[in-house]
């Protein structure tokens, strides 16, 4: 590979906006470790591996398993000598009803998922990050839902609960990485056409991803802390 060829690791890349991201990151040149759960279910990510086997690289990582993702970190690292995008993009919904009826056993898997999950990611995959060359960028996939000053109609509970505390964790990981010089943000992609976002979404995945990369080509350590939309608007916490 070329020196000034870019490295990206991706999470929950077999669908959606994941998928969309590895398809329009190799476009652009760069070289995406695009990882998923099951990747011997993820055909789609398969067949753009085999369309593009000189950009991307299908690794197993289940972000809920510390053992997974340590060894999706060592997987990458036997391939390549550092990163400059980590994309922390796998997710699950959760339950949509009131407290009456909330499984808490749902609300503990969510949460592992959608919170700890990247942690675990940025835990691992950090001494990559730190070997990569500037721009270096640590990307939470977030949601406005997470926002408490914007929650307006309550519900929801696992899937607010856990992007809120993805939000505190990103501003976490900004003042320990600052000396680093890796940018931690956290992008809300807007309500899109995927799986999760329903049919009735308002935005095809490809606009979405596409204005997400934009944004995250923008970024600069002065924006790190930042929750931002998919333009790179400043969002409300």
């Amino acid at each position: 590979m070329s020196e000034r060829v870019r490295r990206a690791f991706l999470t929950g890349a077999n669908r959606g906006i994941g998928l969309e991201y590895a398809r329009q990151l190799a476009g652009a040149g760069w070289r995406v470790f695009a990882s998923c759960r099951a990747p011997e279910e993820a055909r789609e990510l398969a067949a753009l591996a085999d369309e593009r086997p000189d950009r991307v690289t299908v690794v197993g990582c289940d972000v809920a398993d510390d053992g997974s993702v340590r060894a999706a970190a060592a997987a990458v690292a036997e391939a390549d000598d550092g990163l400059e995008l980590v994309l922390n993009n796998a997710g699950v919904g959760g339950w949509r009803g009131g407290i009456e009826e909330l499984d808490l056993d749902e609300v503990v898997r969510v949460f592992d998922v959608n919170a700890l999950g990247p942690m675990r990611v940025a835990r691992e995959f950090l001494p990559l990050l730190r070997a990569g060359r500037e721009p270096r960028r640590l990307v939470q996939m977030t949601s406005l839902m997470g926002s408490i000053a914007d929650n307006r109609s309550g519900g929801a509970y696992p899937y607010r609960i856990s992007k809120c505390a993805l939000n505190m964790a990103t501003v976490n990981l900004a003042h320990e990485l600052k000396g680093d010089r890796v940018v931690s943000v956290a992008l809300h992609p807007g309500w899109v056409r995927t799986d999760m976002g329903g049919s009735g979404a308002t935005l095809p995945v490809e606009d979405a991803v596409e204005s997400l990369l934009g944004t995250i080509e923008s970024l600069s350590m002065e924006n790190s802390g930042g929750f931002f939309d998919r333009n790179g608007d400043p969002l409300p916490w």
